[in-house]
């Protein structure tokens, strides 16, 4: 199978690439004790997942400057990182798909609201990092997740067109921002069940990127439009 010209896979980062959720989850619950607030899986998942940090001191700490808000967020991401410095392990089957993207050139960006520091943490204790034509990050645009623009973004710095890519996310906000950029969008089920993946608005929920449902996907939408 070759990939029709303009064809790119485009992934979240935390909670898709990695399980990194769990660490952010001690990250939060840490930082975010002095405020009242605690979060089990759940709270997480509704509250906290996918989302911006400035939308997340907005919604939480809405007692605190715009100022004192986002520096308690980024307490919060020095110590996630320092968390996850030695505890990131990739979502099974991932570094498969990433040869076989390789192997049939088919370009891929890495979208996520995360600091560029959490990405370049991830990206790169994952050894992966060069395998990304671009790297777009939320908060660096004008719009971040659940807006589209980070993953139209994506798209055009590859070059690739949304009719014939496919995004990867485990949350329902960064499904809605791939969802929204034209996207075909596969649920990875690192903290949401498959039902609530696919309510979101996910074409697919899977737990393996080496999963045979992913990959046939992948081949009818990457060349979805060959005959065109």
């Amino acid at each position: 199978m070759t990939p029709t010209p303009g064809a790119a896979l485009l992934f979240d980062i935390d909670g898709t690439l990695a399980d990194t959720d769990p660490l952010h989850l001690k990250a939060f619950n840490q930082l975010f004790a002095p405020y009242g607030h605690h979060f089990d899986k759940q709270r997480f998942a509704r509250e906290l997942q996918g989302l911006a940090n400035i939308d997340i001191a907005r919604r939480l700490l809405p007692q605190l400057s715009a100022e004192e808000g986002m520096a308690v967020l980024d307490a919060k991401e020095a110590l996630f990182r320092e968390i996850a410095a030695s505890a990131i392990e990739p979502v099974p089957g991932l570094f498969e798909l990433l040869d076989w993207a390789d192997a049939h050139g088919v370009p891929m960006a890495a979208v996520t609201n995360a600091p560029r520091a959490n990405a370049d943490l991830v990206l790169g204790s994952l050894g992966i990092a060069h395998r990304f034509g671009a790297v777009v990050i939320g908060g660096e645009l004008p719009h971040s997740k659940p807006h589209p623009l980070p993953y139209l973004e994506g798209l055009r710095l590859l070059g690739a067109r949304a009719e014939l890519s496919v995004g990867f996310e485990d949350s329902r906000t960064g499904i809605t921002a791939a969802v929204g950029a034209g996207l075909s969008t596969i649920g990875m089920g690192t903290s949401l069940d498959d039902a609530a993946l696919l309510t979101a608005g996910a074409s697919l929920a899977a737990h393996r990127y080496d999963d045979p449902a992913v990959m046939a996907l992948i081949k009818s939408r990457l060349a979805s439009r060959r005959s065109a």
